[in-house]
C-alpha cells in the first residue's frame, strides 16, 4: 500500500546537482526517491535530507537496464506514492579523440546519456498520463547543442537526449505533462572540477561556476510554472561564461 504524499524521482542523484535537486523538492514536502547504481553511496544524501526534516528513499538501480527501470517505477508507485516529478540527471562526460574512441565507449555513453533517459521517460509517462499532470526534466549539457573535439560520444548521447525531450514534450504536453530540457553550459561546483580544473574552480568565489543549489532552484521553478507559460528548454550558465 502506497504511503501518502507526492514523490520526486531523481535518477542519477550524485553529490552535486542530483543531490541538490532531491533536497530542494524534499523541502517542499516531496518524498525524494533517489537512485544510482550503488545505493550505499546515497546514504549521506538520504541522511542529510532527513536531518533537514525531509523524507527520502534510496534505490540501487542501473538506469540502462529496462527491467530495473520498470521495477523501480512500479515499486515507487505501489509502495511510496505517485511520481509527480522525475528528473534524469545522468552524465557521461568523457573525452576521447575520435580515432581512440572504441565501440564500447561510444555505446556505453549513449546508453547512459540517451537510452537510460528514454527508459525513465517512458516509464514515468505511463504513470503520469492517467493522472493528467506531472513534470519530467532532463539534464543536458553544452554537448546537447554542439559537438566538440574529443566529445563525439558525449555529444551524440546528449543530442539524442535533447531530441527525446522535444518529442516527449510535443506528445505529452497536451496530456498535461510538462517536459523540460535544461542545458547546463559551464562547470559545476563539484569535487571533479575542483581537482581536475583548478583554474576554473578558482572562479567559484566570483560565482564563475554553477552552484548546484541554484540549478535545483531553477528546476523547482520549472515544476511550479503555470501551464499557460511552460518552458521547454532552459539554459543555465555562470554570468562569466562565454557562449
Amino acid at each position: 500500500m502506497a504511503e501518502a504524499g507526492r514523490v520526486a524521482l531523481v535518477i542519477g542523484a550524485g553529490d552535486a546537482t542530483g543531490g541538490a535537486v532531491a533536497r530542494r523538492f524534499a523541502r517542499e514536502g516531496f518524498t525524494a526517491c533517489v537512485t544510482r547504481r550503488n545505493a550505499d553511496k546515497l546514504e549521506p544524501l538520504v541522511e542529510r535530507i532527513r536531518s533537514e526534516g525531509g523524507t527520502a528513499r534510496a534505490f540501487g538501480s542501473d538506469a540502462r537496464k529496462e527491467e530495473e527501470m520498470v521495477a523501480l517505477v512500479e515499486t515507487i508507485e505501489r509502495d511510496i506514492g505517485p511520481i509527480e516529478v522525475a528528473v534524469f540527471n545522468i552524465g557521461g562526460n568523457v573525452r576521447f579523440p575520435i580515432r581512440e574512441t572504441t565501440a564500447r565507449v561510444y555505446f556505453k555513453v549513449w546508453e547512459m546519456c540517451a537510452f537510460a533517459g528514454f527508459l525513465m521517460g517512458r516509464e514515468v509517462a505511463k504513470a503520469m498520463a492517467p493522472r493528467g499532470h506531472g513534470t519530467i526534466i532532463f539534464t543536458g549539457a553544452t554537448a546537447s547543442m554542439r559537438g566538440g573535439a574529443g566529445f563525439s560520444a558525449f555529444a551524440g548521447g546528449k543530442h539524442a537526449l535533447r531530441a527525446l525531450a522535444q518529442s516527449m514534450a510535443r506528445e505529452l504536453g497536451p496530456e498535461g505533462i510538462h517536459v523540460a530540457h535544461s542545458i547546463i553550459d559551464g562547470a559545476i561546483d563539484t569535487e571533479f572540477i575542483r581537482t581536475m580544473f583548478p583554474e576554473r574552480y578558482a572562479l567559484k568565489d566570483r560565482d564563475g561556476v554553477l552552484n548546484p543549489e541554484a540549478i535545483a532552484e531553477a528546476y523547482w521553478q520549472l515544476h511550479c510554472q503555470h501551464r499557460s507559460a511552460w518552458t521547454h528548454e532552459l539554459d543555465l550558465r555562470p554570468w562569466l561564461e562565454k557562449f
